[in-house]
C-alpha cells in the first residue's frame, strides 16, 4: 500500500498488534459517528457524531501521524503526510466524517500488512536455532562440553545416535545414516563413514569426499560418529543459509521501490497545487482569504488519494481474505501482486512435488526365482531394522506378502552403509547394495552376481532408484526399487500452471541428478537441476528472475535462501518446517500442491482489479482537481470522491467470490501415504 516503510516503528506501543488495535477503535468510533449522524432522528450530531468523528481521527490517524513526522523528518513528504493534511482539511471545511472514513481505511490497510509482515522476521532467529549451542568435544581421553561457537578447524566433536551435528566437518571414527534433507534437501538418510585419513582431509578440505562430509544442522543416525571440524560455527552452511535469508530480507520488492517512487512526486505536487491556488486566490485575484482558504481546501479533498490509498489495499485485502478461505496464508501485498506477474516457478523437489518419503516401486525378480520368494526374503531381512529405506520396504511388502508365506530370520547382522546378514531356513539370506555383493564374490565369500541381476540394478539406478539386491543361499532372488515418488497430482499442477500462463517450470533437488531427472521426466517440468546445495539453489533462482518475476515453492529449511531470493516464496504446509513456513511470502497450510495454481490465478485476478482501481482513481482525481478550479461545489466533489473510494472497495470485494480452484483445474489431491 501506498506508505512508508520504517522499520520497527512503534515498538513502545508493542508493536503491531497495538496498531492493529488503534485501527480497530477508529472503525468502532466511525461506525457510531455514522450512525448517530445519519440513522438516529432528532440526535443531537454536533455534540455525539461529531466527537465520534473526532475520536476515529485520533485511532485512525495517531501512527500515521508517527510515521508521517518520521518521514518529514528525512525530508521526504509522503502520502501518510497527506493523508493528515487532507483528513485536516476536511474537517476544517466541516466534513468530519470524510476524514474519519479515510484516517480509519488507511489506518487499517496499514495495521494489518505491518502485522502479516512482522512474522517474517523470526526466520532468521529459527534458522539459527539449528545448530546445537553446546558440542561434546575430545580432549586427550575425556569428553568435554564446549559452547559451538568455540569449535576451531581441527576439534574432534562426538556426535552421539539421533543427535544433531554442531559443525560442518567430517567423519573421522564411526558409521551412520545422516538425516541431511534440511541442508541439501536430500530425501534419504545419506550413510557416513570415515575418511582414510583425517590429516589428509585437514589438510585438503575439498578433497573430503561426500560420503565422509557432514554439516552443521543436520541428524545422525542411529550410530555414534566422531566428526572433525572443517570450518568455525560462523562460517557452517548453516551460517552461510541465515546470512542469505539476511540479505535477501533486506531488499525491498519492486512493488514497494515503485510506491517510494510515486510518493516523493505527487505528494509535494499535491502540496505545492494547494499552496498556489491559495495564494493564486488571494493575493492575484483578490478573493476574500476566507473564500481562498475554502477553495484551497476544496482542491486538497479532490486531490486527496482516498481511493488512490484505498484501491491497493482493498485489493489485497480481499484477496489475502479469500486464500485464506482456500487454506492459504498470503503475508502481505507485495507477494500477492507479484504472484500475478509470475513468469517462472521453481518447486523443490522433496516433500514438494514428492512426498519426501522413500517408497517400493519396483520389484523385479531374477531369473530362475519368483516375485513372492522375493518379497518374502526381503520382508524378513528388512523387519528388524529401523534404517529409512528398510521402513519404506517393510510397509510396502506387508499388504503384498501373506501370513502363511512369511519367513522369520535370525542372527540378523547390520553391515553399515551395505545391507544385512540373516539366517533363514538354515540358509544364509542378504539384502543390500550391488557393491556388497560385488565384493563377496571379489574376495570369494559369495557367488558372481548374475548378469540380469547386474542388468536391472543398473537399469534402476539410472532411473534414479536405490536399489537393494536380495539373495538366499546360493540363489539370487532379485532387485529392489526404492525411490521417493512423486505426487500423483503434481503433473496435473504443472500442467494447470501453464494454462495460467506460467512460462517455465523447473525443480531443483539436492538428490543426484539421475534422481532429478527422473522425477521431472514424470512430473513434466522444463528443467530438472540435481546435486544443488543452498547457494546452487540461490543462483538458479537469480539466473531465473532474471528473465522476470519467479516463485519458488519449497517446504525445507534448504529452501529458506532460495525463496527469500525469489520474487515470491511459497512454502508448502503441514511438511513445511517452521523456518521455511516463516522465511516464505505465501504458506499453503495445507499439504496440497493443488492449490498453487488456484494461488497463481487469485493473483493474477487481483493483479488486474488493482490496475482497475489505480485507474479509475487517478481518472477521478484528474476528473476533480479541475472541476473544483471551474467552480464545482463541495458537495458534488465529496460525493464523486466518496463514490470513487466506495466505487473501487465494490471492485476489491469482487475477489472474495473468486471460484477457481481445483474443482475448475481437474487435479485430484492424492493423500499423504
Amino acid at each position: 500500500m501506498a506508505t512508508s516503510s520504517a522499520p520497527d516503528q512503534h515498538d513502545h506501543f508493542g508493536g503491531p498488534k497495538w496498531e492493529m488495535g488503534f485501527a480497530i477503535a477508529s472503525g468502532v468510533t466511525y461506525l457510531s459517528g455514522v450512525v448517530f449522524e445519519y440513522f438516529v432522528p432528532g440526535a443531537p450530531v454536533n455534540q455525539v457524531a461529531i466527537p465520534l468523528f473526532l475520536a476515529t481521527y485520533f485511532f485512525g490517524g495517531f501512527f500515521t501521524f508517527t510515521t508521517a513526522i518520521r518521514s518529514v523528518r528525512r525530508g521526504r513528504f509522503e502520502v501518510d503526510f497527506l493523508m493528515l493534511v487532507a483528513a485536516i482539511g476536511a474537517a476544517t471545511v466541516g466534513k468530519f466524517a470524510e476524514g474519519a472514513v479515510l484516517l480509519f481505511l488507511f489506518s487499517l490497510g496499514h495495521a494489518l500488512e505491518e502485522y502479516a509482515m512482522g512474522r517474517a522476521k523470526k526466520s532468521i532467529e529459527a534458522l539459527a536455532e539449528l545448530a546445537p549451542a553446546t558440542a561434546l568435544v575430545r580432549e586427550g581421553d575425556q569428553v568435554v562440553e564446549r559452547p559451538t561457537e568455540q569449535l576451531e578447524v581441527g576439534d574432534v566433536v562426538v556426535v552421539r545416535p539421533h543427535a544433531r551435528i554442531p559443525a560442518d566437518g567430517f567423519v573421522s571414527v564411526g558409521n551412520s545414516a545422516v538425516d541431511q534433507s534440511a541442508i541439501t534437501g536430500e530425501s534419504i538418510p545419506v550413510e557416513k563413514g570415515p575418511v582414510d585419513s583425517a590429516s589428509a582431509a585437514l589438510a585438503r578440505p575439498n578433497s573430503v569426499p561426500e560420503s565422509s562430509r557432514v554439516f552443521a544442522g543436520t541428524v545422525n543416525g542411529n550410530g555414534a560418529l566422531d566428526v572433525t571440524v572443517l570450518t568455525p560455527a560462523k562460517d557452517s552452511t548453516l551460517a552461510r543459509v541465515v546470512q542469505m535469508v539476511r540479505d535477501a530480507d533486506a531488499t525491498k520488492s519492486p512493488t514497494q521501490l515503485f510506491i517510494d517512487r510515486f510518493q516523493r512526486y505527487y505528494v509535494p505536487a499535491v502540496i505545492a497545487l494547494v499552496a498556489v491556488v491559495f495564494a493564486v486566490g488571494w493575493l492575484w485575484i483578490n478573493e476574500p482569504l476566507s473564500e481562498s482558504f475554502y477553495r484551497s481546501m476544496l482542491i486538497l479533498v479532490a486531490a486527496s488519494p482516498c481511493a488512490l490509498a484505498i484501491a491497493t489495499p482493498a485489493a489485497v485485502l480481499s484477496g489475502v481474505a479469500r486464500a485464506a478461505r482456500a487454506g492459504l496464508l498470503v503475508k502481505g501485498g507485495a507477494p500477492l501482486e507479484t504472484l500475478g506477474k509470475v513468469t517462472s516457478i521453481a518447486f523443490d523437489k522433496t516433500g514438494t512435488l514428492t512426498w519426501g518419503m522413500p517408497r517400493l516401486t519396483d520389484v523385479k525378480p531374477a531369473t530362475g526365482a519368483d516375485e513372492a520368494t522375493l518379497g518374502a526374503v526381503a520382508l524378513a531381512l528388512e523387519s528388524s531394522s529401523d534404517h529409512p529405506l528398510a521402513v519404506a520396504i517393510v510397509r510396502d511388502l506387508e499388504p503384498k506378502v501373506p501370513a502363511e508365506s512369511r519367513l522369520k530370520a535370525s542372527g540378523l547382522e547390520a553391515v553399515t552403509g551395505k545391507g544385512i546378514i540373516a539366517a533363514i531356513g538354515g540358509k544364509r539370506a542378504q539384502i543390500g547394495s550391488l557393491e556388497m555383493f560385488v565384493a563377496d564374490a571379489a574376495d570369494g565369500s559369495g557367488p558372481a552376481v548374475p548378469e540380469d541381476v547386474v542388468a536391472a540394478a543398473d537399469g534402476l539406478q539410472s532411473e534414479g532408484r536405490t536399489i537393494m539386491v536380495v539373495s538366499w543361499g546360493q540363489q539370487f532372488l532379485g532387485v529392489l526399487g526404492v525411490m521417493d515418488t512423486p505426487r500423483a497430482e503434481a503433473a496435473s499442477v504443472l500442467n494447470s500452471l501453464r494454462q495460467s500462463g506460467v512460462q517455465e517450470l523447473v525443480m531443483i533437488s539436492g538428490d543426484n541428478q539421475k534422481v532429478a531427472d527422473a522425477v521431472g521426466g514424470q512430473v513434466g517440468v522444463d528443467t530438472a537441476r540435481g546435486g544443488l546445495m543452498p547457494e546452487d539453489k540461490v543462483t538458479t533462482i537469480k539466473s531465473l528472475s532474471a528473465k522476470g518475476q519467479t516463485a519458488m515453492v519449497g517446504d525445507g529449511v534448504n529452501d529458506a535462501p532460495a525463496m527469500a531470493n525469489a520474487s515470491v516464496g511459497v512454502a508448502m504446509g503441514a511438511a513445511s518446517s517452521a523456518v521455511a513456513l516463516d522465511t516464505a511470502d505465501v504458506a499453503l497450510m495445507s499439504d496440497d500442491i493443488g492449490r498453487v495454481p488456484f494461488l497463481i490465478r487469485l493473483s493474477r485476478a487481483t493483479t488486474k482489479i488493482i490496475r482497475q482501481n489505480l485507474i479509475v482513481s487517478l481518472a477521478i482525481v484528474a476528473f476533480l482537481v479541475p472541476a473544483s478550479l471551474l467552480g464545482m461545489e463541495m458537495g458534488p466533489v465529496v460525493f464523486i470522491h466518496e463514490g470513487s473510494t466506495f466505487l473501487v472497495v465494490l471492485n476489491a470485494l469482487r475477489l472474495l467470490r473468486f471460484d477457481v480452484g481445483r474443482e475448475h483445474d481437474g487435479i485430484e489431491h492424492e493423500e499423504r501415504p
